[in-house]
């Protein structure tokens, strides 16, 4: 063989061995496993189908067209959270009942003035379905959406499944503390830590058979694992599409910064992204010195994160048309990161840099709202003692250990 030939064998040979090694664990959603066995348990049952626009497949194809178009399956109701079944309700916003335009079948609203299914919208109803992307974080509002639809389906002698999905946060970080009474709401709807290392179907599990659910009632539940998910992987590591599971999550790497900055997102004086092209992702204030922040930030040396520098005015909301500044976040390892420590470690810089702009203060009117974020005003009422995050830190911990063993028993995964 020629010496050019042999060159050209090697070449080819070591571009189809990186491809291979660079070949990402593909994961088989629970819809995919569910379409894989024949749609087997929903034969013969009237289905109604919990689920938005991230209730897809592993090609992309959506759960309600998927079952609307097998013949097995009879899907006689839709269900949609925040946003919508087909996503085309903004943030907060009323969701209506309506006419789903594609398939014709009804969707019932679990966002305005119901938070759950009524007995009338599950009287031609024999299983529920949930299908909808979990960013697994406490204050995520579908899985309260999830609890709710459960509680409604051991009220009404209805079946329930959850097709399951990735955790974006990976199954092993837990952090926060858990709901503490007089502070349960759509965003602290469970007695679950902040984040809480589960994914949905898991999660479901801890609902039901933990006594979590109203009334401590259990649903006759049913939980479609997934194929090929490991606890340690993060959303890239499972070869899917990422499909934005509201509008301010756009990518599969954003999770981790909604966990960093949601909490003090509450008060409105800041701006962290949101209104602008980086959601979740930034600290800023109008009166904040750029660099000076950064320099305060990386100071801390931190693991796993760096901040720079940033001005950028807002397109939308509070902020519109304000030249803001303050610090990007750029993670680069949110497993070396305490995700929800990192805004209560900024609350602490930002104190000693501007102390004339107490945030706190500032916000008087969105102290019920952080609380109830948090879970408890204990994190609030003691920061705002001597404004040290180390003071609030055994708050934050001191639910975290017993909840993660208690939840190993539910894990459908390694």
């Amino acid at each position: 063989m020629k010496r050019q030939h042999i060159i050209v064998v090697i070449m080819i040979v070591l571009l189809l061995t990186s491809v291979c090694m660079a070949e990402k664990p593909q994961v088989k959603l629970g819809i995919d496993v569910l379409e894989e066995n024949g749609f087997d348990i929903l034969k013969g049952k009237r289905v109604g189908l919990i689920t938005n626009p991230t209730g897809v497949s592993q090609d992309l194809r959506s759960t309600v067209d998927i079952l609307f178009e097998t013949p097995e399956v009879n899907l006689v109701a839709l269900f949609g959270p925040e946003h919508g079944v087909r996503g085309n309700f903004g943030a907060g916003g009323i969701v209506a009942d309506d006419v789903d335009p594609i398939t014709g079948v009804t969707a019932y609203s679990l966002y305005g003035k119901r938070n759950r299914p009524s007995p009338k919208s599950l009287e031609n109803v024999d299983v529920l379905v949930f299908d909808i992307q979990d960013i697994g974080c406490r204050s995520y509002t579908y899985i309260s959406t999830m609890g709710r639809c459960m509680e409604a389906a051991a009220e009404n002698d209805v079946e329930f499944v959850v097709l399951d999905r990735p955790n974006p946060l990976t199954g092993n970080i837990v952090e926060g503390s858990t709901v503490r009474d007089g502070f349960y709401s759509g965003v602290s709807a469970y007695k679950i830590p902040y984040v809480h290392g589960l994914t949905i179907g898991e999660l479901a599990q801890v609902y039901n058979e933990e006594n979590l659910l109203r009334d401590e009632d259990k649903c006759n539940l049913t939980v479609v694992p997934m194929k090929g998910w490991k606890r340690k992987m993060a959303f890239e590591d499972t070869g899917l599409y990422w499909v934005p599971s509201s509008p301010h999550i756009p990518e599969g790497n954003t999770p981790p910064y909604y966990v960093s900055t949601g909490v003090i997102g509450e008060f409105y004086q800041l701006n962290i992204g949101v209104g602008y092209t980086l959601p979740f992702k930034c600290y800023a204030a109008e009166w904040i010195d750029a660099q000076e922040l950064a320099n305060a930030m990386n100071a801390l040396k931190l693991e796993g994160v760096v901040f720079r520098p940033i001005a950028y005015t807002p397109y939308y909301g509070a902020d519109e048309g304000k030249e803001v500044k303050g610090v990007q976040i750029h993670i680069t390892d949110f497993r070396k990161v305490e995700l929800m420590y990192l805004q209560f470690r900024f609350l602490e810089v930002h104190y000693k840099l501007y102390p004339e702009h107490d945030l706190f203060e500032m916000s008087k009117n969105r102290w019920r709202m952080f609380d109830i974020v948090c879970g408890t005003d204990e994190i609030r009422t003691e920061f705002m003692k001597n404004h040290k995050f180390e003071d609030i830190k055994p708050i934050f911990e001191r639910d975290v250990e017993e909840f993660r063993e208690m939840s190993k028993k539910y894990y459908l995964y390694k």
